[in-house]
């Protein structure tokens, strides 16, 4: 990997959105949406850092309002009044994003976002860029679960990514508009990729680095491991046996808008 992107900045007429998902990361936070906002400083005019608090209890959402007091709109915080999930932080944060290219990761800080600038040439080929960390520092048990579960998702979806649940994604509004997000749970990175690729989008991948995570705990735990298996296979006929009634409904819609606020300062 080169030490510095060749890149030019993304085109005016798209401009980029950065989604931050957060629960109980006020250990994190500021350093993360520092980061993404110098980055998408450097990419484009047009730019906005949105930060989706899912429920935190830990001031998350307070240290996100200190740095929206002096950056908005360029750094927005939408909040869920209760934890939702990861899914649905990040079906908020898209339905609240702007601009024609849109970027997610963790707010955990264990993504170097500069990395980004590499993902941004491919987009002239491609719908969505998915990141792979060419080395994880998470512990053994969860790496080899990782692995199994990749094999499996590729079985399913005919999806032959090396990380599907990198949280490290670049996507065209198109593809964002155009796939709907039912899943409030981590599989939300399945669902993304899957129903992607069943829609014909181009997708590629890139390897970025992965580092250690220095403060706050994972929100993934071992009980999820059951519940995930069971709403891959649930998301696997719904994709390629919809029912009727399915297709009719937008389970994203069942979130009910009251739970979510967003965050605008008083004008002086």
């Amino acid at each position: 990997m080169s030490a510095a992107p060749t890149t030019g900045a993304v085109p005016d007429l798209e401009g980029i959105s950065i989604v931050l998902p957060a629960r109980n990361e006020v250990a994190n936070i500021a350093s993360a949406v520092e980061k993404c906002l110098a980055v998408a400083e450097r990419l484009s005019p047009r730019h906005e850092v949105i930060v989706v608090d899912d429920g935190s209890t830990d001031g998350t959402g307070q240290a996100v309002e200190a740095i929206a007091r002096v950056n908005y709109p360029r750094v927005r915080l939408v909040t869920h009044k209760i934890n939702l999930g990861y899914g649905a932080g990040l079906r908020t944060g898209f339905r609240h994003s702007r601009f024609g290219l849109v970027f997610f990761t963790d707010s955990d800080n264990q993504f170097d976002v500069s990395e980004l600038e590499y993902f941004i040439p491919m987009m002239a080929d491609h719908d969505l860029v998915t990141g792979f960390r060419v080395y994880r520092y998470d512990p053994v048990l969860r790496c080899i679960l990782s692995w199994f579960y990749n094999r499996l998702v590729g079985v399913l979806f005919g999806l032959h990514v090396r990380d599907v649940d990198c949280a490290f994604k670049l996507m065209r509004r198109e593809l964002v508009q155009k796939v709907t997000i039912e899943c409030n749970n981590f599989f939300v990175n399945t669902e993304l990729l899957a129903k992607a690729r069943r829609w014909n989008f181009r997708i590629a991948e890139k390897g970025v680095r992965h580092y250690p995570r220095t403060a706050g705990e994972t929100s993934v735990r071992p009980s999820d491991i059951p519940r995930t298996l069971a709403t891959v296979f649930s998301m696997w006929r719904r994709i390629y046996f919809p029912t009727r009634r399915e297709m009719d409904r937008l389970r994203a819609d069942e979130l009910s808008k009251s739970s979510v606020s967003e965050f605008i300062p008083a004008r002086d």
